[in-house]
């Protein structure tokens, strides 16, 4: 179940070199490095000229649209730039810093920047996002855009039981979150699928009987993921929902089908009603 509105998905890149363990797009795109689309930026030339500038555009949802080749390629840079041009609004989503490289693009009005923050734990972080930018220096990134005035927005995904889900450390992200200027919380639980979870076990081998009991003998199947029951998935998200409530941001849950006040305060899933403000 999906609450975000209608938006365009745009990926310059297929793969992502970040490589996290727990990443929901490799059952359909290879878990490889980021590897260039050809003849990017000429075709989302051709396709903008069809689209409805009145959708936003969010880019990028399932391959980081900063990997390290971006560097060379600056297939990114360029596509906001014809965005841009356009009038489209957009949404980025990243773990990496190398958005500030960008930001005489970003920091005009149609932007927001939503960055992801798994954990504060850096040892941690390095196993589960190996080749993603380190969680201070996603922190330093938020504290540069919200000087700047860009809109920012953190999920605090994927929560997977033994690993992240520390209620006073969630409740502590969320605090210096908001104290870094960001205006809007989005979270989610782990969905299970082989392919993230052979890796998963792989790298924490101690927890592969209990993420089974969990998620195979006593949590549900939807669609083509299986999902913790009901009452834990409320018991992991309570403590990032509640922190942000208190503190006076925008909250929702993703693909949780939690959608009382409780768990989805907020006009938009994914933040792209800050592209509105």
């Amino acid at each position: 179940m999906c609450t975000c509105p209608q938006k365009y998905s745009l990926h310059p890149y297929t793969g992502c070199s970040h490589k996290c363990l727990y990443c929901y797009a490799t059952y359909y795109v290879r878990y490889t490095d980021s590897k260039p689309k050809r003849d990017f930026l000429g075709r989302l030339k051709r396709d903008l000229n069809k689209a409805d500038r009145r959708i936003p555009i969010v880019l990028s949802s399932s391959s980081d649209p900063y990997p390290p080749e971006e560097k060379e390629y600056k297939l990114t840079r360029g596509a906001l730039r014809l965005l841009q041009r356009y009038g489209f609004k957009v949404l980025i989503m990243t773990k990496s810093d190398m958005v500030l490289r960008d930001m005489d693009i970003v920091k005009k009005d149609g932007i927001c920047v939503s960055i992801t923050i798994t954990t504060l734990d850096r040892k941690l972080s390095k196993i589960i996002e190996p080749n993603a930018p380190s969680p201070d220096k996603r922190l330093s990134t938020l504290k540069e855009l919200t000087k700047m005035n860009v809109r920012t927005i953190v999920r605090v995904d994927p929560i997977i039981p033994l690993l992240n889900d520390d209620p006073i450390e969630l409740r502590e992200l969320v605090a210096v979150l908001a104290e870094y200027g960001v205006r809007h919380i989005v979270t989610s639980t782990y969905k299970f699928r082989l392919d993230s979870y052979k890796r998963l076990i792989e790298a924490f081998p101690e927890y592969s009987n209990t993420w089974k009991l969990l998620y195979v003998n006593r949590g549900v199947k939807v669609g083509s993921y299986r999902y913790l029951a009901r009452s834990l998935r409320e018991k992991l998200l309570r403590p990032i929902v509640h922190e942000a409530s208190r503190l006076g941001l925008t909250y929702a849950t993703c693909r949780e089908r939690l959608i009382t006040k409780e768990f989805f305060n907020s006009p938009t899933c994914d933040g792209t009603h800050l592209l509105r403000v």
